[in-house]
């Protein structure tokens, strides 16, 4: 049942920045969040296969047992929960209200994101879909956020079976600032049992973001014997993070329940040395409404 989203992405804020002098600790997490919370949301599939006329309120919270940013390690021990409301039906119409909390931060409620997207499904079989999506950020702290909205255009294809498919997007970021990513994502669906009510899943995700990042260069040079310093600004796209999810997917009745390993592979920016692999548990439970 969590495979009710087509990357109903839920963007927080904003792209990886990088600059010689580590950023403050809140912009730093405001800039970075964008990036993993597009990895967040799966796709509508096997729940509206023959299903003509539909209208759905889903309702889910999620769990993670660390908190990475774009990957990386910031040195903080914590926890992070995401409940999220959804409202979808067979027109297309999509409607979601999220907010995320981190256990150490202050304030500890971060943002909450107001989303409307549309999503189409193409060809006889409906293998084939397009979306968009819009997205607004109400953040709870007072740090000039730079992103305050989110545009998302993306299409999905899988195979025959409906086990295999990807997808890629491209979000477009605005505000006080702007920028842009893609992020491509690759599933696998392996049915491990089934009954009329009830099934468990294994479904393993390898997703691939890449953005528009901006890093300082710092440049010193001697004026009439004072030292002077000039920073140059240089915007470059480049590959920022490489995540596998391996989760195990219960559904029974209306209830869904998902336990899972994360593991990222972040990649160096700018003059970043090189990084360590992290990873994380994730749990989430929701409950599928039908209206």
């Amino acid at each position: 049942m969590r495979n009710i989203f087509l990357v109903f992405a839920i963007l927080s804020n904003g792209l990886f920045s990088y600059s010689q002098e580590k950023l403050p600790l809140d912009k730093e997490k405001e800039v970075d969040e964008i990036i993993d919370s597009l990895l967040e949301d799966d796709i509508l599939d096997e729940l509206i296969q023959g299903v003509s006329s539909f209208k759905f309120l889903y309702a889910s919270l999620g769990y993670n047992n660390n908190t990475y940013f774009s990957g990386r390690d910031i040195g903080i021990d914590q926890y992070n929960i995401r409940p999220q409301l959804t409202y979808i039906d067979s027109k297309g119409l999509m409607l979601s209200l999220s907010g995320m909390y981190y256990s150490e931060f202050v304030p500890k409620w971060d943002y909450t994101a107001a989303t409307i997207g549309y999503n189409k499904s193409l060809g006889k079989k409906k293998l084939f879909r397009l979306y968009t999506l819009a997205s607004r950020y109400f953040y709870s702290s007072g740090v000039n956020n730079p992103f305050l909205y989110a545009l998302t255009l993306g299409s999905g294809i899988k195979n025959k079976r409906r086990n295999i498919g990807t997808q890629l997007s491209g979000t477009y970021l605005f505000g006080n600032d702007h920028s842009f990513q893609i992020t491509s994502t690759s599933y696998a669906s392996f049915k491990l049992f089934k009954t009329k009510k009830s099934s468990l899943t294994l479904r393993p995700e390898l997703s691939i973001i890449a953005g528009m990042q901006t890093f300082e260069l710092a440049q010193t040079s001697i004026i009439n014997g004072v030292p002077v310093t000039n920073y140059l600004e240089n915007n470059v796209f480049d590959l920022i993070n490489t995540q596998i999810n391996i989760p195990l997917e219960f559904s029974t009745n209306s209830f869904d329940f998902e336990l899972g390993y994360n593991i990222n592979f972040p990649s160096a920016i700018g003059t970043e040395s090189s990084l360590n692999t992290t990873g994380f548990f994730n749990l989430s439970m929701a409950y599928l409404f039908d209206l």
